[in-house]
């Protein structure tokens, strides 16, 4: 008893899917000697076809919330951030140093230019390049005398 050809019209005839189309066991003689659209019509009429109903989904109650956006304060940029303390962290080394008298007053100021300028990229840098110059001057001073 394979009915597959009489649900495939019926859903053809109703504009629905297969899995919607159901037979009434007592009048399964009747379906099976249906072959046009007009006869799944009067079967549909008298009640040997049903038509299940769409079957949807529950609507949504959560919709009063929302998601966060995550962290809208978070600085994006921070370069001018990153000069200034490093900038800071650079003139203190120096002020250091001249307040000891291992720098003169024209040296810091020289230093404190090039710091301005961003040649040093940290305080290690910046020490090792005052260490050369300051074994360069040694050295100048040296062969003058």
């Amino acid at each position: 008893m394979n009915l597959r050809a009489k649900k495939q019209l019926a859903a053809n005839t109703f504009g629905v899917g297969k899995g919607r189309i159901l037979f009434v066991n007592e009048r399964i003689e009747e379906i099976k000697e249906a072959i046009t659209k007009q006869d799944m019509r009067n079967l549909q009429k008298d009640g040997a076809i049903i038509i299940k109903e769409v079957g949807g989904r529950s609507t949504n109650t959560n919709t009063g919330r929302k998601r966060g956006v995550g962290k809208v304060r978070r600085k994006v940029n921070t370069r001018k951030r990153d000069y200034v303390i490093l900038t800071r962290k650079l003139r203190k080394v120096v002020a250091d140093k001249k307040s000891k008298g291992e720098i003169n007053r024209e040296e810091a100021k020289e230093i404190r230019k090039k710091i301005r300028n961003k040649i040093y990229k940290s305080k290690a840098h910046l020490k090792e390049t005052m260490g050369v110059s300051k074994n360069e001057n040694a050295k100048k001073k040296k062969k003058r005398k």
